[in-house]
């Protein structure tokens, strides 16, 4: 037998890589003599880098200015192709994490995306002409102005002196100075990996949605969404793009940016990483398959990495089995998806706080009894 063995992050307790040899060790408890591949997958937020690695990229990690300055050091991936073609990796929540920074009104206010610039600047240096980058985990809301400050552009302001890092500045800059962008940039493909549908701006954009658990409070929302407002007449004015659609409102704005002065693409998550990664061959030589993340919940079911993978392999004919730290979704919804057994850590442990304390052991205790009974 040969078994898939592809879990997302059970986040707050594994990674996906140590959820996935949780399971692998369940696994082989029931089918001693399968072979069990272990192979991390992502919905291009948090856990992208990690699974690209996983895949066969090289990590590399560089030292670039944190969400509030701070300096912090923030991994990638890069990966040369049997005809030269080179591509990285970047997540903006390494260089520019929400864990980087206290999330109170003015730290909102402050925070910016100018490391993942320096993490895309380096990898340009390493001789990428294909980037992508996986959203989530973010602690700014500047409309990815940091970004491209790192990468030579200049907003100013009325007296044209150069506008203060982070959102709240974003509402004084009056008109850009590109001359010194980096020329890279015109020529590098940028594939964005983004789930959600939010615009830049409005009820629904950047800082009214994900403001709040960035420290925001009312009125940081409100100047927040104000710069926006203003960055993206600013980028229109100078590029004629407009950056208000849907998904720019991803990990603070950054997209818009990138919309305004690359030929960037919004790309779904799941699909942009599986592809990446070479999912598709992997689920080509698959008997069975077994997934998994933290909360198996309504969200899982409108296309997170588990959910999207299941429905690859019920197209392919592959019965898939889901191990989740709880399930909130019913047998009958995740039969929807092609899955013919399902496994909670929450049944096996004695509370939550033991399940989340000692998640591998009863990940691999849940995997083995689900097979069992399957």
């Amino acid at each position: 037998m040969r078994i898939l063995i592809a879990p997302d992050k059970f986040k707050g307790s594994l990674t996906a890589a140590e959820a996935a040899a949780a399971i692998a060790e369940g696994a082989l408890r029931v089918y001693p003599d399968a072979v069990a591949t272990q192979f991390p997958i992502a919905d291009g937020g948090e856990g992208t880098l990690e699974a690209a690695v996983a895949a066969g990229y090289e990590e590399r990690v560089n030292a670039v200015v944190g969400p509030i300055l701070a300096p912090v050091g923030a991994a990638w991936a890069l990966h040369k192709d049997a005809a030269g073609h080179v591509t990285a990796v970047i997540e903006t929540a390494q260089a520019s994490g929400l864990a980087e920074m206290e999330p109170t009104p003015a730290n909102a206010l402050r925070a910016h995306s100018y490391g993942c610039g320096q993490l895309i600047a380096a990898a340009l240096d390493a001789g990428a002409t294909e980037i992508v980058l996986g959203l989530g985990g973010s602690a700014m809301t500047d409309g990815g102005s940091g970004a491209l400050r790192a990468l030579g552009l200049k907003p100013l302001d009325a007296a044209g002196n150069v506008v203060p890092l982070g959102g709240g500045a974003l509402a004084d800059i009056v008109a850009l100075d590109s001359t010194g962008l980096d020329p890279r940039l015109a020529a590098t493909t940028f594939r964005i990996a983004v789930d959600v549908r939010n615009p830049l701006y409005g009820s629904t954009g950047a800082a009214h949605v994900f403001g709040p658990q960035k420290g925001a409070d009312a009125d940081a929302i409100e100047a927040l969404d104000a710069g926006l407002r203003n960055w993206a007449s600013i980028l229109r004015e100078a590029t004629g793009r407009d950056v208000n659609v849907p998904g720019a409102g991803a990990a603070g704005g950054f997209p818009a940016s990138f919309l305004a002065f690359t030929g960037a693409t919004l790309e779904g998550g799941f699909a942009l990483v599986a592809g990446l990664t070479g999912l598709a061959h992997q689920l080509g030589s698959a008997d069975l398959v077994i997934t998994g993340e933290g909360s198996m919940d309504s969200q899982s079911l409108t296309g997170k990495a588990p959910i999207a993978l299941a429905d690859a392999a019920r197209d392919r004919g592959i019965p898939v089995i889901v191990v989740a730290g709880r399930i909130l979704v019913t047998p009958e919804d995740l039969a929807g998806h092609g899955v013919v057994a399902a496994a909670q850590l929450l049944d096996v442990a004695g509370s939550p706080e033991e399940a989340i304390a000692n998640a591998a052991k009863y990940l691999t205790r849940a995997t083995t009894q689900v097979l069992e009974g399957a």
